[in-house]
Formats: C-alpha cells, sequence, structure tokens
C-alpha cells in the first residue's frame, strides 16, 4: 500500500474540518443553525403581524375616540 503524500493528507484534513462546518451549518438530521436561523426568522414574522394588527386596532380605537369628541364637542 502506497503512503500518502503531503498535498493529498492536507486534502483530507481540509475536507474533515469542511465535514465538520458543514455538519454544524446544516444539522446531523436534528436541524442546525439553517433551522435555528429559519425557526427565528418564523418568530420574528409571527410577532411583526402581531404588532401589525395591533397597532391597526389602536388606531382603530383612536379613531373611534377622536370622532366621539368631534360629535361631543359639536353639541
Amino acid at each position: 500500500m502506497r503512503m500518502m503524500n503531503e498535498f493529498e493528507a492536507q486534502v483530507l484534513s481540509d475536507l474533515s474540518v469542511l465535514k465538520t462546518q458543514m455538519t454544524g451549518l446544516m444539522g446531523d438530521g436534528s436541524g442546525g443553525r439553517i433551522s435555528d436561523l429559519e425557526r427565528r426568522m418564523e418568530r420574528h414574522e409571527q410577532n411583526w403581524q402581531r404588532a401589525k394588527g395591533f397597532l391597526a386596532a389602536v388606531s382603530v380605537v383612536f379613531a373611534v375616540i377622536e370622532v366621539a369628541v368631534e360629535a361631543l364637542h359639536r353639541h
């Protein structure tokens, strides 16, 4: 059996590091950093939608209050 030369050993070492990094990024079946990032983005999007709904409801309440104040002011 022939021995690896220095270049081949370096390539195998680099591939091992790359494999480790890809496993950390993609996960080993239970999710990795990308899955975590996707979950965080989904939570952020849900919170943003809730905030927009809350602000829409508050603006309706303020509009009703303004209409009521104008109606009382006219009488």
